[in-house]
């Protein structure tokens, strides 16, 4: 089982309530194996009012908190009868499982917010070859010739009609061979 990040609908105004009450939930009902992060999408934002500056914080997404946890039955039962959240996003019915936010769309949005996620272990080198394991480049193999931690890709060297032609991966498309 691997954590991912999940998106909650919330009452509009009410983030920062289900983030605290969810954050106890967790705590007294002992999920802190299964629920990790609660995260209310918010950048600053600087107001110029009669030559003073006032900073506020703006929410990103009103109504939605982003959630990172392990999906198990328990796990969903507990955010979703959380007071204040009206349900996942990405689930269709009441009693299916939500879809998961991508890698990218995580980074982006908690870099937005002057947060890293480190989730994505990497241990590849430069040099080493790696079999792609998704995408239009899928079981082929290549060589990695840069890697970029900020954006979590590397570029990989694959051979494609007798030439080396450079594709950028994300760290979670290719597999150690």
């Amino acid at each position: 089982m691997e954590k991912n990040w999940y998106v909650v609908h919330t009452y509009s105004g009410y983030e920062n309530k289900v983030k605290a009450n969810l954050e106890k939930r967790v705590e007294s009902m002992g999920m802190q194996d299964k629920i990790f992060r609660v995260v209310v999408p918010e950048e600053e934002e600087t107001d110029t009012k009669n030559g003073t500056k006032k900073v506020t914080k703006r929410k990103v997404f009103p109504g939605y908190v982003l959630v990172e946890l392990i999906m198990t039955d328990d796990s969903w039962y507990v955010v979703r009868n959380t007071p204040g959240v009206t349900g996942f996003v990405g689930s269709s019915g009441s009693g299916s499982k939500p879809t998961p936010l991508l890698p990218e769309e995580v980074n982006v949005i908690l870099k937005r917010m002057g947060m890293e996620d480190k989730q994505v272990d990497f241990d590849f080198d430069l040099g080493e070859t790696v079999k792609v394991k998704e995408g239009p480049f899928a079981n082929f193999e290549g060589v990695i010739e840069e890697i970029d931690f900020d954006k979590n890709k590397v570029k990989v060297l694959v051979n494609m009609f007798g030439r080396e032609t450079p594709v950028e991966l994300g760290f979670t498309q290719i597999d150690k061979i």
